[in-house]
Formats: C-alpha cells, structure tokens, sequence
C-alpha cells in the first residue's frame, strides 16, 4: 500500500486520471543514462531542432522591453491576429481573432473543451491506438469512452463508416486527429466529406480536431473537418508551436473555436492559469510572420530519416512497418516477434538501449506495434536499428516459441 493510499485521502477521480507513456518511458531511459547506460531515444514526440534564431531573439527583445507581465486571459490580441491569418490562410477558411484563445501548450485546449462540454455518463468517441490523454481526460470527467479503430489495412486512416456507426444519441464529442500520433496516419480527403455528411445534423454534438501536426504532412494536403460549412460552429481546433516551430518548451498553443465556446475557455483560462506567458506569445508572432525556412528544413529532414527508419524496420526479422504519411512516428507491427508490445520495449530499452513505446501506450487495440519516434539524427537512427536487428536476431528463437 502506497503512502497515499495509507495516509491521504485523495478524491476518487484521481484514480480514473491516466498518463502519457512517452515522458514514463524518458524517466526509465534517464535513470539508465544516470547508470552509465547509453540510451538512443525514439520515445519522445519532440523536434530535436533547436527553435530558429529569429524566433529565440524576438523573446529575449521582448523580456528586455517589459513583456514579463500579464497578458490577456485570451492571448495578446497580435498573436490571435497572427494565428487567425495562418490558420485560416492554411485551410482556406475565414478565422476570426475573438474565436482564438491562446493557451500555455496545447493540451490545455482540449482539457478545457472537455471541461466546457462534457458532462458524466456522456459518450465521447476517440482514435484507438491515440493520443492517451483522450481516454484519460473521458474517464476523468465521468464520461463514457468509446473507441474507433485506426487499422494498418486502412493505411491506419479513419473509416466514416466505422465512426458514424458508433454515433448513439448520448455521443456528445468525436475527437479527430490528423495526422495522427502514433502512426502517421493522416485522414483521407474522402473520408473527411464523407463525415462532415454523416455529421451534419448532428447539431447537438461537437468535433474535437487536433491538428497539432497539420504541417508534418509528407503526401497530400491537410484537410479539416471546420473546412465544412455545417460543422464550422461545432468544430474545435487545437493547434500550437511546439511540433512545427520546435518550441515544445515553450509551452505555446492555441484552439480555434466559435466565439462563444472561447469565451467560456477565456474563462477556464482566468481560472486555472490567468494568461499564457507574454514573452512566449511575442515569439509566436515572430514564428508565425517570420521566415519559415525552418519549418521546411526540418519538414525536409524528417522526410529523410522516415526513408532510413521504415526501410530499416522493414529489414529486421519479425517487423512489419507502413509509410507513415504525417507526423515523424513509425508505428512497425512486431506481431511476427510473438512477444507482447510492452515486454518487446521493455526489452528493447533494458538490453539494446533503444527506448521506444509499446503500441498499449496508445490503448488496447495498439497491442502488436511498436511507436518509433524520428526526431532523432539519421545517424542515431541508423545506431538504433543496428541494436534492435542484434537483438531480434539474437532472440529470435525464444521470441518465435
């Protein structure tokens, strides 16, 4: 029995709060590294790109010219002008800055979307392997999960008619993402009309869309369901600069909403974190008007090393790895190992010293798979897929009895 458990009473829904595997999994790899182990990390979801120079200068100004004090609950106005211009130039939408509301990171918008709109016993339909905060967040509210499939067969895109099925008249959210975390999938033009359709009518419930990848897109082109004129006031996008701009430590997003659902986050915002950090905000002008060269640098980059890591998977006995088209995730199925996903990167961090996430990290129906991050050098890459082929080779009989 644990302290808390012995000493404190905590309320119960703390039991229902989930985590994120990716930053359990960095902890155990630090402790190793700690140990003298040395540990090739693909678990996390981080650019490895430092943030552009330009940008990193706009924040120091920006300290040295008074912006340490607070901003509005919303965001600096100059940063949901910027936001509104980008975000509606990319999906060809028109965005206005009052149904902008900047956030410290991007996870706050979906937990206020959550708090703002669900209440118990609704249900609340999310992608299977996902984000794990999805589910987490659901059962934290009292709310019913229920899961769509992302299937390798459906070049893990999303089925229309699998999720218009589960539709019953409690679904009150349908949380969307594209491209997708964990296996780059990205959602066919197709079926996203064929879901605005099936969506239409459905005035009494929202769509949650986390497009936090939107320009990690390596074939086609980014479609989002508020492109669709009868969902545009159901639709909430969550966005920000930590994948795109490499500025995951600057804790910098944003949610796109119909005014009056910003309003009612304005007022979660003044009541849990009061603004977003001003300096922080500044940069993010500076990111979204300023030279992008670097976003497509790294866009470049991250096309490279998805060659060398889908390549190098697809060689190791027992993998089996689909061309993800977005994001900078392979997620191999490792099914022809005959070992569960969990035990494999167990395994695989313990005694080949590669971290990565087993599929379960991502729920139930990730079982099979494996997540490989490549936000990491072409020669870590390389490195990596050197220990894992060793040790399949190694194990391999054990691994197939």
């Amino acid at each position: 029995m644990s302290l808390i458990e012995s000493k404190f009473r905590l309320a119960r829904r703390m039991s229902l709060l989930g985590t994120e595997g990716a930053f359990e999994v960095l902890a155990r790899a630090k402790r190793l590294e700690a140990e003298g182990r040395d540990i090739i990390h693909l678990e996390i979801g981080e650019p490895d790109f430092p943030t552009a120079p330009h940008i990193i200068a706009s924040a120091v100004q920006a300290m040295r010219e008074g912006g340490t004090h607070y901003a509005p609950s919303a965001g600096l106005l100059e940063l949901r002008q910027a936001v509104a211009e980008d975000a509606g130039k990319r999906r060809g939408i028109s965005i206005d800055p009052s149904e902008v509301v900047i956030t410290p990171g991007a996870k706050p918008v979906f937990f206020f979307a959550m708090l703002m709109l669900v209440e118990p016993d609704d249900e609340v339909l999310y992608p299977n392997p996902g984000f794990p905060i999805y589910e987490s967040m659901i059962r934290f509210l009292g709310a019913r999960p229920v899961p769509y499939a992302l299937r390798e067969e459906n070049d893990f895109d999303v089925s229309a008619a699998a999720i218009l099925e589960k539709l019953t008249p409690r679904t009150r959210l349908v949380i969307f993402n594209s491209p997708h975390n964990p296996t780059g999938g990205v959602m066919a033009s197709s079926e996203i009309e064929a879901l605005a359709v099936g969506l239409a009518d459905r005035d009494d419930l929202f769509i949650f869309s986390d497009e936090i990848y939107h320009r990690l897109i390596y074939e086609g082109e980014h479609t989002s369901l508020a492109q669709f004129r009868t969902l545009r006031d159901r639709v909430i996008i969550l966005d920000g600069f930590s994948k795109t701009y490499a500025m995951t430590g600057w804790r910098l997003g944003y949610g796109i909403m119909h005014p009056e659902l910003a309003d009612q986050v304005i007022r979660l915002m003044i009541n849990s974190n009061s603004c977003t950090a001003t300096f922080t905000q500044i940069a993010g002008v500076e990111a979204l008007r300023g030279d992008q060269s670097s976003v497509d640098e790294m866009l470049g980059e991250f096309r490279r090393r998805r060659r060398v890591m889908v390549e190098g998977l697809n060689r190791i006995p027992g993998f089996r790895c689909a061309q993800p088209h977005g994001a900078f995730y392979a997620f191999p199925n490792v099914t022809g190992l005959g070992i569960r996903s969990r035990e494999l990167s167990d395994a695989l961090l313990n005694e080949a010293g590669v971290a990565c996430l087993p599929g379960t990290a991502f729920g139930k129906w990730g079982e099979g798979y494996l997540r490989f991050s490549f936000a990491n050098s072409v020669e870590n890459i390389r490195k990596a897929l050197g220990r894992i082929e060793t040790w399949v080779r190694k194990n391999a009989r054990s691994a197939s009895g």
